[in-house]
């Protein structure tokens, strides 16, 4: 349709019409922008003035709730902004969390209840909220439906199970109902979980973690295998800590540092990376003894462990290898050495001993100054109560100076034939 504008009246009227539109255009431009400027303006009268240009704007009365909530503590009306917030967008979490925090101030439990449900329902995986609706629901005494929302904490939080691991402990310290309904199967979740219970002596419930670590089959740090064997061993479970070592094979990638039937000590050549820790070489590091592994030098493979020694008085060379062994069996143990330059009364020696009693399995002959690669060894019978030995280099006598180097490789301690296969 084509429109004339042969008279002036139609041409005035065209022109007032658009001249109208661009005065309410630029009024609701104006209003717009005057109220984003007073919304961003952190006092109450520029706050208040935002919400008057702009009523049904959910941002501008949440802002307005948070300074009567923070800044000029007016329950009572913050309250009121809030309602208005959610009642123009229901679906901010944040709206409906600041609510309730204005009815607890006010005392309205109910009130407080109700605006904690919607911010669940709206945002049912965000944990602020989530830990938020836990702790209020523990303020009631209502444990389960507490429990329920700390489980999407641990779930979607990576940072917080520290916090509310222990939290769902305190509150219930059922293992089987938290492994079951709280704690989520996850690794990470479990790993911190065993961590904090070994902090608290809770072997049992440890161990019923662990399990289900193992079950889960993930990849698992090697630090929480380290750590739950050194407390198995410390707390006198050494079939367990063997046992753990085990499982934690696929676990933790330590398939390599597994013994066998034919050698019962991890990495007794030295071929692999020592772990200082679990059922692999352990070292203490110490300015009287510097340890590496030395490429230029070994009986057999690739490398041999290669310790310096300048100290005062030493009792051994700081490394040493925890072995588990049946009682009543006998063992041979050997190892070859090379020395040069060791200088001091006595020398060093290889040395099995009982863990827990102390008592000297084996000892080898002195390792003395040699430029050739030289074996040393023997056997020995565990005793009854004996399941868990220490393999060590021991300075004898005790605490005496020494200098010098030594070289050692082939380690090797294995049940005598005929006596069964690995422990």
């Amino acid at each position: 349709m084509r429109i004339s504008l042969q008279g002036r009246a139609r041409k005035a009227l065209l022109l007032g019409a658009a001249a109208l539109f661009v005065v309410v255009y630029a009024g609701f431009a104006l209003t717009e922008f005057l109220a984003a400027h007073f919304s961003e303006v952190a006092t109450l009268p520029s706050l208040r003035r935002a919400v008057r240009l702009q009523p049904r704007n959910a941002e501008y009365q949440y802002r307005l709730g948070r300074y009567l909530s923070v800044v000029e503590p007016e329950p009572e009306e913050a309250a009121h902004a809030f309602r208005a917030a959610v009642a123009l967008d229901s679906r901010q979490a944040r709206y409906w969390f600041a609510l309730a925090g204005a009815y607890q101030l006010l005392g309205n439990t109910a009130g407080q209840r109700d605006a904690l449900e919607h911010a669940v329902a709206a945002e049912p995986t965000t944990p602020e909220v989530a830990w938020e609706a836990a702790n209020f629901y523990l303020t009631q005494d209502d444990v389960d439906t507490a429990l329920k929302h700390l489980r999407t904490v641990l779930t979607y939080d990576p940072y917080l199970p520290q916090s509310a691991l222990p939290l769902c402990w305190r509150i219930r310290p059922d293992i089987d109902y938290l492994l079951r309904e709280v704690v989520p199967p996850n690794a990470s979740v479990d790993s911190t979980f065993l961590e904090f219970l070994l902090s608290k002596n809770e072997t049992s419930a440890a161990g019923a973690v662990w399990a289900a670590l193992v079950r889960l089959n993930q990849p698992l740090d090697r630090r929480y295998v380290f750590e739950y064997v050194r407390y198995l061993v410390a707390n006198q479970q050494p079939d367990q800590a063997r046992v753990v070592w085990e499982q934690a094979a696929n676990l933790s990638n330590l398939s390599p540092y597994q013994p066998s039937a034919e050698n019962l000590v991890v990495n007794g050549d030295f071929s692999l990376e020592i772990l200082n820790g679990g059922f692999d070489w352990m070292y203490r590091e110490s300015p009287d003894v510097s340890l590496a592994l030395d490429p230029t030098q070994f009986h057999s493979g690739h490398d041999s462990l290669h310790l310096s020694f300048d100290s005062r008085g030493l009792e051994d060379a700081g490394i040493r290898q925890l072995v588990s062994v049946r009682p009543n069996t006998s063992y041979t143990v050997s190892s070859y050495y090379r020395a040069e330059d060791l200088q001091g009364a006595g020398g060093l020696r290889l040395v099995v001993q009982d863990l827990y009693t102390g008592k000297i399995c084996f000892a080898s002959e002195d390792l003395a100054n040699s430029d050739f690669w030289k074996q040393v060894g023997g056997s020995f019978t565990a005793n009854p109560e004996t399941r868990l030995v220490v393999l060590r280099i021991q300075r004898q006598p005790a605490g005496s100076p020494i200098k010098g180097r030594l070289w050692i490789d082939n380690v090797r301690l294995a049940p005598v034939r005929g006596q069964g296969g690995s422990n």
